[in-house]
């Protein structure tokens, strides 16, 4: 869809009476530079023609034109919502809800501009720069409707996909010290089978040849005392003793 945001010059329609210290000039060469594309320009006179008169309809109009311009959408639509808030001629109040209403979608706000559009209608059912904004504000608003669906149907797989991992892991974690712990209870396992099957190979001996070593220790031992004694026992009747 071709986007068409109209912006409504207000002085190029109305003219300004002079009286006195008049803003007229600043205004008219406000509008000169604004047809010629320099917006900071027609800015700087805007201002300057405030300054002769506050209250101006026109200059304040017309700067919140400029401002839209150079893409300052929230000072433009400043000065439209206070423009509204006034009590002005019905058709300027229309221009001003339609300007606020531009300034609001190209800031996002869409809601807001739809608003906006429909107050401006109210006033001037028949504009069709307006009708067709407002069915643009309207498309904007349901693709960003759709555009967070979106985005936190993203989010919400993102997190479920995390979780999964996260669980995952832990399930990996957990098989893994299942493993450790069975590869343990195996090694302690054939340990024991080991050591059992060693005790089982030492040889047996039957009770009579216990018996039969048992007295061969005893007679080893009764022969070893008979030759400690024999050692022990002088033989004959000789005195070692020497004499003087």
């Amino acid at each position: 869809m071709k986007t068409f945001i109209s912006i409504l010059l207000f002085s190029v329609i109305i003219y300004i009476n002079a009286s006195g210290e008049s803003p007229k000039k600043f205004i008219r060469e406000g509008n000169k530079y604004y047809k010629e594309d320099k917006f900071i320009d027609a800015e700087v006179q805007y201002k300057k023609a405030l300054e002769t008169d506050s209250n101006s309809l026109k200059a304040n109009f017309n700067l919140g034109n400029s401002l839209y311009k150079q893409g300052r959408f929230e000072e433009s639509g400043n000065i439209y919502q206070n423009l509204s808030n006034q009590k002005i001629d019905k058709d300027v109040l229309a221009k001003a809800y339609h300007n606020l209403g531009n300034s609001l979608l190209k800031a996002k706000k869409y809601p807001e501009s739809i608003d906006a559009y429909k107050k401006s209608l109210r006033l001037k059912p028949d504009d069709l720069d307006t009708k067709y904004n407002l069915e643009y504000a309207k498309k904007m608003l349901i693709q960003e409707q759709q555009q967070q669906q979106q985005n936190q149907k993203n989010q919400q797989n993102k997190d479920n996909n995390e979780q999964k991992q996260n669980q995952n892991k832990q399930e990996q974690n957990k098989d893994k010290n299942k493993d450790n712990q069975q590869a343990k209870s195996d090694d302690q396992n054939q340990k024991d089978k080991q050591d059992k099957n060693q005790k089982e190979q030492q040889p047996k001996i039957s009770k009579e040849d216990a018996q039969r070593m048992l007295n061969a220790i005893r007679n080893d031992e009764k022969k070893v005392q008979k030759d400690v004694r024999k050692q022990l026992v002088p033989s004959g009747n000789r005195n070692l003793q020497k004499k003087w």
